[in-house]
């Protein structure tokens, strides 16, 4: 009952806001659309750029939809709205509390994917997206949720949720396998880059995509990242009850 809860506070924020979250999901994307694609023409391999850079922009896009719906949220609702306070006290486990928030992110994630899906839609061509492919970016969701999490849990002030952003989503954005191949990178650089998560979620989607079996070791990582995260929101969230 305690996700429920969670998820229908999301739900109801969504549906508040539907109009405003749709609009902000479209035009960053668009823009790297329109600068990289038709701005900047080239190929890949002998395929046209559009067929590496769309599994990278849905990737990205449920990277930074889940972190944003739940970093600068969760930062002011902990250290103002003192909402963990009352969390505490009810009757709801916290793991429940947890699992509501990272589902929920996710679950916006995997909304701005589909917008994108829908966008891009006509310059496709012979890309496919399959159940495997929502899968994996729902988990790269979950993991992002997380992190997102945590990351509020360590915030000193509502300043510090916009830092995040641009410590880490920002980088991972660009750098992640996502409008330009890691294989060019220096060694060292090009290892730490390639175990990222959005580095394995990009490279998976886009090798579906293309009719080439996923990375096993890719969802793995995922999944590590995911269990990690979780665990240290449980820690934080369970040493505070315990003050």
């Amino acid at each position: 009952m305690g996700i429920l809860a969670v998820l229908w506070e999301k739900w109801v924020e969504f549906k508040r806001d539907l109009y405003k979250i749709t609009v902000s999901i479209m035009i960053l994307p668009l823009m790297y659309l329109l600068v990289f694609s038709f701005g900047i023409k080239f190929s890949i391999n002998g395929e046209p750029y559009f067929h590496y850079l769309i599994p990278g922009l849905v990737a990205m896009t449920t990277m930074t939809s889940s972190f944003g719906a739940i970093a600068q949220n969760m930062t002011v609702q902990r250290l103002y709205e003192r909402a963990l306070d009352q969390v505490m006290v009810s009757p709801t486990p916290l793991w429940q509390f947890i699992l509501g928030q990272v589902i929920g992110g996710s679950l916006r994630g995997l909304y701005a994917a589909i917008i994108i899906l829908i966008l891009t839609s006509p310059l496709r061509g012979g890309l496919v997206f399959t159940p495997l492919s929502i899968g994996i970016l729902f988990l790269n969701g979950l993991v992002f949720s997380t992190i997102a999490l945590v990351l509020s849990f360590m915030a000193k002030n509502h300043t510090d949720a916009p830092r995040f952003n641009s410590y880490i989503i920002m980088p991972m954005s660009f750098l992640c396998n996502t409008f330009f191949s890691t294989e060019n990178m220096p060694h060292g650089i090009r290892e730490f880059v390639e175990i990222l998560p959005l580095s394995q979620t990009c490279e998976m989607v886009r090798n579906i995509a293309n009719g080439r079996a996923a990375s096993i070791r890719g969802i793995v990582i995922l999944i590590a990242y995911l269990v990690a995260g979780l665990i240290i929101s449980a820690q934080f969230l369970y040493k505070k009850k315990n003050l």
